[in-house]
Order: C-alpha cells, then structure tokens, then sequence
C-alpha cells in the first residue's frame, strides 16, 4: 500500500473512520462566528437557518453571536457545506432586516 499524503501514519485516507471505528481523526474543521445587533436578531438567525444544519453542524447563541462548527471529512465537503451555510445566513440577515419582529 502506497501511504496517502494526507494520512501521515500510511492508513488509506479513502475511510473516514479510524482503527476503533471513530470519525476520521484528519477531519476538517471550521468555526463561522457572526455578531448580529442584539441577542433577538442572533437568536432569529440560529433557528432559522437550524432546519438546513448537518449532522456535522453545531450551533450555538452567547448574546448577540452565533457559532456554528462545522466538520467534514474533506476539504471539498467543508466548502460546500459553509457555502450553502454562508448563503443561508445572507438570507436570514436579508430577511431580519425587512421584518418587523415587534
């Protein structure tokens, strides 16, 4: 077996899961943190891009910021999965700014 480049140890870097069956210890990780003007508009925001998060997505509201982590087990996988992300929070942004919540 020829080792990957992206596998150091020489394991095939085709299997996301380790020798005990765990997700990938070479995953890919990425933290979106956005502040939004207070902790109403932040908590608008988180539930309603929520319905389109992954099993590999984490968010989380502290005030006005929302966090999301995201991991994938490939770089190309993190992209995509933050740009549909991203776009999602442009939209929810476009939204909160058109609508009077009160």
């Amino acid at each position: 077996m020829t080792p990957d480049p992206e596998t150091p140890d020489g394991e095939s870097g085709a299997d996301s899961r380790d020798r005990d069956g765990d997700s990938d210890a070479h995953a890919r990780r990425a933290t979106v943190r956005v502040r939004w003007a207070d902790g109403d508009a932040a908590a608008l925001a988180a539930a309603s891009v929520a319905p389109d998060n992954t099993d590999e997505m984490a968010t989380t509201v502290d005030g006005a910021t929302v966090s999301t982590v995201v991991e994938r087990s490939t770089t190309g996988g993190l992209r995509t999965t933050l740009d549909d992300y991203v776009t999602n929070l442009q939209v929810a942004q476009q939204l909160i700014d058109t609508t009077d919540t009160s």
